[in-house]
């Protein structure tokens, strides 16, 4: 409950700029998962650097690109676009992570019979 209430806060400030699926998926994404969670779902195109090793990975990230930030539910996500915007990246956190993914895409292409 708490930290659903300061990302909240965080949002309501505009201190966590977030982004979703359909203006998201056509930028760079960076997931912050674990290898073994990608052999599960993955966005294709998308970069892998674990939330473990992204401060001692920062330099193969864009600085002249915005980053869109997902995980399977949006907590490392959270914690990984606090520390790139203490980085100096221009950054979003991708809302609902993975989960609002398989919802709001997928089930959506499946059921319409079209991409969303």
């Amino acid at each position: 409950m708490n930290f659903a209430g300061m990302v909240a806060a965080d949002v309501l400030r505009d201190d966590m700029p977030i982004s979703h699926w359909k203006e998201a998926k056509e930028g760079f994404i960076l997931d912050v998962r674990e290898p073994f969670e990608l052999a599960v779902e993955s966005i294709p195109g998308a970069t892998n650097i674990p939330i473990a090793q992204l401060r001692s990975r920062l330099e193969e990230l864009p600085k002249n690109k915005e980053i869109n930030v997902i995980c399977r539910s949006g907590q490392r996500a959270y914690y990984a676009t606090r520390i790139l915007l203490q980085n100096g990246f221009k950054v979003k956190n991708i809302s609902g992570g993975m989960i609002s993914y398989a919802h709001n895409y997928l089930f959506e292409a499946d059921l319409t019979g079209r991409e969303v």
